[in-house]
C-alpha cells in the first residue's frame, strides 16, 4: 500500500511537472510573440467594440462622419497604428530591434495616437448628450469610454512591449559581444603559447 502511495505521489509531482513546463513554454511564447499579438489586438478590439456599441453599419459611419460624435476614426487609428509599428517590426533585425527605429517609432505613433484620442475624448464628452442623440450617433457614454480606454490602453501596451523587446535585444547582442571577446582573448593566448613553445 505504501508503494503504490510512493508512486501515485511520483506521477501527481511528474504531472504538476510537466504542466509547469508547459505553462512556461506559453508565456516564453507570448512574450516572445507579444509585439505580433499587440498589433493583431490593436487592430481587433476596438473595431470589434464599435461594431457590437453601434447599431450602424460601417459605411454610415463615414457617410454621417462628425469629429464631434463619431468614433469611426478610433479604430481606423489604430489599425494605421498598429500597420506602422508592423511593418517596421518586420524590417528589424537584432540590433535595429536594441537601439534602431522599432522603439522610436513605436513611441512617436503611440504618443500621437495618445494625443489625438485625449484630445477627441475631451471634445465628445464635452458635447451635449441631446446633441449626440438627435444626430442619431448610437452611441452611449460606457461605450465611448470603453473605446476610449482600450485605445489608449493599447498605445501604452505598444511602448511597455517594444521597450522590453529593445531590452532584450540588448541583452543578446551583450552576451553575443561577450562570448565573442572571450573566444577572441583565448585565440590570441593559445597563439601565444605556440609562438613560445615554438621558441622553446
Amino acid at each position: 500500500m505504501g508503494f503504490s502511495k510512493e508512486e501515485k505521489s511520483k506521477r501527481v509531482w511528474r504531472g504538476v511537472k510537466v504542466v509547469f513546463f508547459l505553462i512556461t513554454m506559453v508565456i516564453s511564447l507570448l512574450l516572445f510573440s507579444a509585439p505580433v499579438l499587440l498589433v493583431i489586438a490593436d487592430a481587433l478590439v476596438p473595431s470589434a467594440l464599435l461594431s457590437a456599441f453601434s447599431p450602424s453599419s460601417l459605411f454610415s459611419h463615414f457617410d454621417n462622419y462628425d469629429f464631434g460624435y463619431s468614433l469611426i476614426d478610433i479604430p481606423l487609428l489604430s489599425m494605421a497604428r498598429s500597420l506602422v509599428i508592423l511593418c517596421v517590426y518586420s524590417f528589424c533585425d537584432g540590433q535595429r530591434l536594441s537601439h534602431g527605429p522599432y522603439l522610436g517609432v513605436t513611441m512617436l505613433c503611440s504618443v500621437m495616437s495618445l494625443m489625438f484620442v485625449c484630445l477627441k475624448a475631451v471634445y465628445v464628452f464635452s458635447l451635449n448628450t441631446s446633441v449626440d442623440e438627435r444626430r442619431g450617433s448610437g452611441y452611449d457614454r460606457s461605450s465611448q469610454i470603453a473605446l476610449f480606454v482600450w485605445s489608449c490602453a493599447l498605445a501604452v501596451g505598444h511602448v511597455v512591449v517594444a521597450y522590453r523587446t529593445s531590452c532584450r535585444e540588448r541583452r543578446k547582442l551583450l552576451v553575443y559581444k561577450i562570448d565573442i571577446e572571450a573566444i577572441s582573448a583565448f585565440k590570441n593566448g593559445y597563439s601565444k603559447i605556440l609562438q613560445e613553445e615554438r621558441v622553446k
